[in-house]
């Protein structure tokens, strides 16, 4: 079921159950059905096609699958019905000028392996279910039925986990949709980089082969990578982008919140929480940490060099300490939005993907740019900092960290009018009956 239109500031998105696949069991890890948002385009963006997808993170064992199985991130029956789109997503031209009358949609994440999962077992215990790219596959045929199949431009998109995932699945998502249509993708935060962490350790390198164990998703990687390199490096882009033959476009901080907490100075490599308040907010960073911040910015930057000066390949680095851009308003188009180039993400998309100029722009050092919108956790306990890879990005990773102080009165203006929008249309139907 689609939603109908409430108002610019009332639009919230209905869920849509995917369910023209379940005989092939396309579903999250709790067995129940995938599911999506979907605002549909008008006027000239009819058959011009956005498909986002959710992150948060990934689930590497049994143990913490089934942790994720008992909240939104493992199971559809424990997610919103409805959500407000915003950033990339926004339906209004004033907010995202060159993509608010496509038809949009937000692909919610509930496998724990960016959509590449496939083990064709249920364990009779856990009743684990790793179908991850059968739930793609099933998104990609509803969308597919629902019109896609005519787009005439179109861009597979995501935001941390999703972001890696627009980057698996590029050229597959190209291959579905006819031969003439413009089509490219667009990855947010999804350039994880594989780098050691403050103790000398390969954390993240053997936290992506047991994911890709666990949901055995090695049959769904990039085969132009497999055929070279160990699964568990055909995860990091850096191993696959430089074989991708559809345009796509990187948005990365280089001193990525995400990976700065869970990749550069993960709480197994942080036993005493020395890095804690830093990785709340950069303020707090001593200046031997930033040196070794920088020092990640620097492998950042070397692993991205495989993209070379592709002229169909586009960035946005900008050095600003944050994580997920695109869907959040502030980071995608606003007056106050990071600027690279004296360019907004959202124009130099669109640039990119209308072909009116090249944009391949890298960010001085931090903290060169005033314009960046760094992200302030909230202070937990230190003593807790013993965990190895965090759920992020999308609402709920929101609502846990605080955003950028230079946001926050945006934030709840904007929560505060979806809420009285909700309350006088509640009255209104309350008098009406």
């Amino acid at each position: 079921m689609e939603s109908t239109r409430l108002g610019q500031w009332l639009k919230l998105n209905l869920l849509v159950f995917v369910l023209v696949l379940l005989k092939a069991e396309a579903v999250c890890l709790d067995g129940s059905p995938p599911a999506y948002h979907l605002d549909r385009g008008f006027g000239k963006g009819n058959n011009s096609w956005l498909v986002q997808f959710e992150g948060g993170g990934w689930c590497n064992n049994i143990t913490t699958c089934l942790g994720r199985k008992m909240n939104r991130l493992g199971s559809s029956k424990r997610m919103a019905n409805q959500i407000a789109f915003s950033g990339i997503l926004n339906n209004r031209r004033l907010f995202n000028p060159d993509f608010y009358n496509w038809n949009r949609i937000k692909v919610r994440y509930c496998d724990g392996s960016s959509f590449t999962g496939d083990v064709e077992a249920v364990n009779p215990v856990t009743k684990l279910h790793f179908r991850g790219a059968r739930v793609f596959n099933a998104v990609m045929k509803d969308l597919l039925a629902k019109g896609m199949k005519n787009a005439q431009n179109a861009i597979i998109s995501g935001c941390s986990a999703g972001g890696l995932t627009s980057i698996l699945n590029c050229d597959r998502f190209r291959a579905l949709l006819p031969l003439g249509a413009k089509v490219k993708c667009l990855s947010d935060a999804g350039y994880f980089i594989n780098a050691r962490d403050v103790s000398g350790t390969q954390h993240i390198e053997e936290f992506f082969g047991q994911v890709v164990t666990t949901h055995g998703s090695a049959r769904n990687l990039p085969r132009s990578c497999t055929s070279r390199l160990s699964p568990r490096l055909c995860f990091f882009p850096q191993y696959v982008v430089s074989q991708i033959a559809t345009p796509i476009f990187f948005i990365n901080a280089a001193y990525d919140s995400w990976q700065i907490k869970n990749i550069l100075a993960p709480g197994v490599a942080d036993p005493h929480g020395r890095w804690h308040s830093c990785k709340m907010d950069i303020n707090n960073c001593s200046s031997n940490q930033l040196d070794l911040m920088q020092g990640f910015r620097s492998q950042f930057l070397r692993a991205l060099t495989v993209l070379g000066n592709s002229p169909t390949k586009g960035m946005f680095i900008d050095s600003c300490y944050a994580h997920c851009q695109t869907e959040m308003q502030e980071t995608w188009f606003r007056s106050d939005s990071p600027l690279l180039a004296k360019t907004t993400i959202a124009k130099a998309v669109a640039d990119w993907f209308y072909e009116r100029r090249l944009f391949h722009q890298i960010d001085c050092p931090y903290p060169c740019n005033p314009s960046c919108h760094n992200r302030v956790f909230q202070q937990d306990n230190p003593g807790k900092n013993v965990t190895t890879i965090e759920g992020t990005s999308s609402a709920a990773s929101a609502i846990k960290a605080s955003f950028s102080k230079l946001s926050n009165k945006a934030q709840w203006i904007e929560l505060l009018c979806v809420r009285i929008g909700w309350l006088l249309l509640t009255m209104v139907i309350l008098v009406i009956l």
